[in-house]
């Protein structure tokens, strides 16, 4: 049965029913319903008294409950899992006096919060939902109905915009109180809500600061549960208690990440990582995000399966204690930003920065008409269009897909590069290559067809991520997208070099030797556990310019054994039929050894 487009069940229909349908007033009706269950403004209006009686004299109202998970990130918790999220907090000795939950959907946390913690004096929801306030106010009533002895703190389920709410009223008016911030906030950006004309939105402000290319491609979007863990540490920090809200777990590592700068007073930071998939039925990895306000600032976290700590809490403290110790830990480590502190320790010396310049590949956002395949000796667009061009501006491209192979030396596909540098002017291209001009020309629409800013301004055709480096003729590059932890000599083809697509990240070098010699490095066990411990692996780029640049070539290069360098080089030729020595080592040395102005040489 449904009223107000909640979900209500026979018995609390029956009970509202037979206390309620001679009622008058709603300011008595509110009277009833505080004093039997703690329930503060259960109405607002005698209209919604008199809509709720006149629905509930009905034997039937069917309404069909919207879709909010895939529009609004709206993943309900089921009462299971929030009992066990407050059985986990209660065996941590948590006992709040004051439970907040700031967007309490249909109340689960509320009523698991009203089962296990025995000292709540105050619960506040808040929910932008009207549906989901009355259901949560209709699943208290039942709760009670079901448990009439226990205890009933003043509750109030406020309908209300988060980012409107006054939690501050609340932090001042129980600052010697123990509080308890507990929820499920929304798993959504606020690009996907403001796309949506949602109204559960913060008020437009730079939310991280960033500015320039950074906010144009995108960087200036963010996690609304982010932002809302945030707004409650921000809100709470300085009152005693704790804050335990599920969420992504892309949310905590932003959040530990920036607590370098921010410096909350949180300790005792833990992710339970949980499975979304069999509790929400979403592919997103998610876990529970606990931490103690109001005490000295941690930049660390650790990390647990959120079941196994569940079975833990019926035993021993103490040993609960040690297990918790051999936890993964992530977070803030000599200055670094690690995701495995425990592996990092032994590598830690590499962890510096890389001599040679990290790049990301070509980005033109126009694949149907620069990528292109080759069939029977002719090229053929994303279109299925075949097409004539002059060879001049094709060069054989790789994607994140094709660094399967440690050496590559054929492609697959093929792209148009229409500049050398950014921002390079196009106009030589109808002089010097009139067919490719023809081509691109007629295709002017798909171009025009770009959103991203970055096009704005610039020469038609224009393309990104190019410059000196890309025309290199021997690169070692990796996927930015899989979790190979594998790095590719990438050769050159028909004398021409290869490019890759921006989901690749390269360095460039004009001797083979210099390149192998790289790759060597950039393969060993050493560097695949350095990145095993600042990579994580529910990014959406697993690796970055910013990791790659930490790999410190130099000081790998100083620490390899010479018998197992020949070992590898012997092994590549082998295998790929080269013919390469060790005789420029010396030189690759030089050429990542800083000259006397400080200053590195860089290959661009």
């Amino acid at each position: 049965m449904k009223v107000f487009e909640a979900n209500i069940n026979y018995k609390v229909s029956d009970y509202l029913n037979s206390n309620l349908k001679n009622t008058a007033s709603y300011e008595l009706a509110n009277q009833k319903v505080y004093d039997a269950f703690g329930i503060i403004h259960f109405f607002h209006s005698n209209e919604e008294l008199e809509a709720l009686k006149e629905t509930i004299s009905e034997t039937q109202n069917i309404v069909e409950e919207p879709d909010r998970a895939t529009e609004y990130g709206d993943f309900q918790t089921n009462l299971d899992l929030a009992n066990k999220v407050t059985l986990y907090l209660k065996a941590k000795d948590i006992s709040p006096e004051i439970v907040i939950e700031p967007t309490c959907g249909k109340g689960n946390f509320i009523i698991a919060s009203l089962q296990n913690f025995k000292n709540v004096q105050n619960i506040f929801g808040v929910e932008i939902y009207k549906p989901y306030v009355w259901e949560t106010k209709f699943n208290i009533i039942n709760f009670y109905l079901n448990n009439p002895n226990d205890i009933k703190p003043n509750i109030s389920i406020t309908h209300c915009n988060v980012f409107d709410f006054n939690f501050k009223s609340i932090a001042k008016e129980y600052s010697k109180n123990n509080i308890l911030v507990i929820g499920n906030p929304p798993w959504v950006t606020n690009s996907k809500l403001g796309s949506l004309n949602s109204d559960n939105l913060p008020k437009k402000r730079n939310f991280k600061n960033h500015s320039g290319l950074d906010a144009m491609t995108g960087k200036g979007n963010f996690d609304i549960a982010e932002f809302i863990t945030l707004m409650m540490i921000e809100t709470f920090q300085k009152i005693n208690g704790n804050v335990a809200l599920l969420v992504k777990n892309s949310v905590v590592k932003n959040i530990l990440f920036d607590q370098i700068n921010k410096k909350y007073p949180i300790s005792e930071l833990e992710k339970l990582c949980i499975d979304s998939k069999k509790e929400f039925n979403v592919s997103v990895e998610a876990c529970l995000f606990s931490c103690n306000l109001n005490s000295k600032s941690e930049f660390e976290c650790s990390e647990f399966d959120f079941y196994s700590q569940n079975e833990l809490r019926i035993i021993q403290r103490t040993e609960r204690r040690q297990d918790q110790r051999k936890a993964k830990r992530f977070g803030w480590f000599d200055g670094k930003f690690v995701s495995n502190i425990n592996t990092y320790i032994d590598t830690k010396d590499i962890d510096g920065e890389s001599p040679f310049i990290w790049r990301q590949g070509l980005k033109h956002d126009c694949s149907s008409i620069m990528e292109l395949d080759k069939v029977n000796g002719h090229y053929v667009n994303g279109l299925n269009e075949e097409i004539k061009l002059e060879d001049g501006l094709v060069y054989g491209l790789l994607k994140s897909s094709d660094l399967k192979n440690t050496v590559i030396n054929q492609t697959r596909k093929f792209t148009i590069v229409t500049q050398k540098k950014v921002g390079q002017e196009t106009n030589y291209i109808k002089v010097d290559y009139p067919k490719t001009y023809q081509y691109l020309i007629e295709h002017q629409d798909n171009f025009s067809a770009r959103k991203s800013s970055i096009y704005n301004n610039k020469p038609p055709f224009s393309i990104f991520g190019i410059g000196d480096y890309s025309f290199k003729p021997y690169k070692v590059a990796i996927s930015g997208l899989y979790k190979t932890f594998h790095f590719t000599l990438i050769l050159p083809q028909n004398e021409k070099p290869v490019m890759l697509d921006d989901t690749c990240y390269l360095i460039g070098f004009d001797k083979i030797e210099f390149a192998i010699y790289s790759l060597i490095l950039l393969n060993s066990d050493t560097t695949v556990q350095l990145l095993q411990s600042v990579t994580f692996s529910d990014a959406k780029r697993t690796f970055t310019k910013d990791v790659l640049m930490r790999i410190d070539l130099a000081e790998l290069a100083k620490r390899i054994d010479k018998e197992v360098l020949q070992s590898e080089l012997e092994t590549l030729n082998k295998k790929y039929n080269l013919n390469l020595t060790l005789n420029f080592w010396d030189e690759f040395i030089d050429e990542m050894t800083p000259i006397n102005n400080g200053q590195m040489t860089m290959f661009g």
